[in-house]
């Protein structure tokens, strides 16, 4: 077979030039509920005769804008770069991992006793969830919590240049919401200027062989300007204390399937390394053994937050801060994991203080959601 980038181009030809794949979920776990056309987001998506989404992201950004005029405005955060820039690639990947807050649980069950009634409205969260993305611009978006996927993500951003794809839970508690728009799950955006798609598959996560609630979708692309593969993970798992135990499980079998994924794709060869970026709500401090159970993973792997610590060892003391009928919670719980041998962090976007996000906090006029969005900028490293 060759070695090296032969046998690793060899193996991907092989591996994807079948429509299925071994990680794939059986159907009848997605349940996409897709609606028709007709109940496409009127605010962003024409219909009838008219061509669907007809705006640019500049325009979509001043219609979002517009919108938000009267609002107070939306948080104001700033790239930290790292070792001062130097060494920072000229064209690098951004990369956003967010959970946007399903709408009918912040209306419907998630009880933020600190938060308008109206601030929570679709009609205004859609357009800072829009705002927030088109501020950024990622290459590679992570979502999840979302129940708008079919009438609102998927054909806005497709029109941007987007080509995703979206997992939903098996049972998603947004279905047991009066007025809801379908299930929750996770979604896995990239910009198809800047990414070839080489696969995509959804795994619904297990604990102890046995299938849990909880959903990753993982998707193998390829850099169009370097050629340069890389594989992608979004997941989302197992919320509340005293499920720690379960989002440990759930967290190994995620790192099995990518490991074999890795393994399958570099055919045996050890001098191959394969780029990864895991993105997700964990629901886990870093305290917890999920969190350990990646950070000393095989697959050398990192958190790419601990670089805006000053000893670079350290995670930021939130993500989500938010009060409920339960009490204030103030914890880090999202992560961006990439494979430290293979990925070099060139930025990341820097955390709101206390007084920018407010006595209320999340969610709020400002913020659509009760999870901060984490932004990072990597480049591919050269073999030494």
């Amino acid at each position: 077979m060759g070695g090296g980038a032969t046998r690793l181009y060899s193996t991907l030809t092989q591996t994807f030039s079948g429509s299925s794949s071994p990680l794939s979920i059986p159907p009848s776990y997605l349940s996409p509920h897709q609606p028709a056309l007709t109940n496409l987001d009127s605010d962003f998506c024409l219909q009838k005769d008219s061509p669907i989404c007809p705006l640019d992201s500049v325009e979509l950004l001043q219609q979002c804008e517009e919108a938000l005029r009267d609002q107070p405005p939306r948080l104001h955060r700033n790239f930290v770069y790292i070792n001062n820039g130097d060494g920072v690639a000229s064209s690098p990947i951004r990369v956003m991992q967010w959970n946007i807050l399903a709408q009918a649980l912040g209306v419907g069950t998630d009880n933020f006793v600190r938060c308008p009634l109206e601030a929570l409205s679709w009609s205004r969260r859609k357009n800072l969830i829009l705002e927030e993305i088109l501020a950024y611009r990622p290459h590679i978006l992570c979502l999840q919590e979302v129940d708008h996927y079919y009438d609102t993500f998927q054909p806005v951003l497709a029109n941007l240049g987007y080509s995703s794809h979206f997992c939903p839970k098996p049972w998603s508690p947004c279905l047991d919401v009066e007025g809801n728009s379908g299930p929750d799950g996770c979604a896995l955006f990239f910009d198809e200027s800047r990414f070839e798609l080489l696969d995509s598959a959804s795994i619904r996560l297990s604990a102890m062989m046995i299938p849990t609630n909880q959903v990753a979708v993982v998707t193998t692309l390829r850099c169009q300007s370097t050629g340069k593969y890389v594989c992608v993970a979004a997941t989302h798992l197992k919320a509340r204390s005293g499920w720690e135990w379960l989002r440990s499980a759930q967290g190994s079998d995620l790192l099995w399937h990518l490991q074999n994924l890795v393994q399958e794709l570099v055919g045996g060869n050890s001098n191959v390394q394969v780029p990864l970026l895991i993105c997700g709500d964990f629901n886990a401090v870093p305290s917890e053994e999920v969190y350990r159970r990646f950070a000393t993973s095989p697959l050398g792997l990192d958190s790419a937050y601990k670089k805006l610590s000053q000893d670079g060892a350290s995670e930021p003391e939130y993500t989500t801060w938010k009060i409920r009928g339960t009490g204030e919670c103030c914890s880090t719980l999202d992560y961006i994991w990439y494979t430290k041998g293979t990925l070099r962090v060139d930025a990341v976007l820097d955390m709101p203080d206390e007084e920018q996000i407010g006595p209320n906090r999340l969610p709020s006029y400002s913020y659509p959601s009760d999870h901060l969005s984490l932004v990072c900028d990597f480049s591919f490293r050269e073999k030494e």
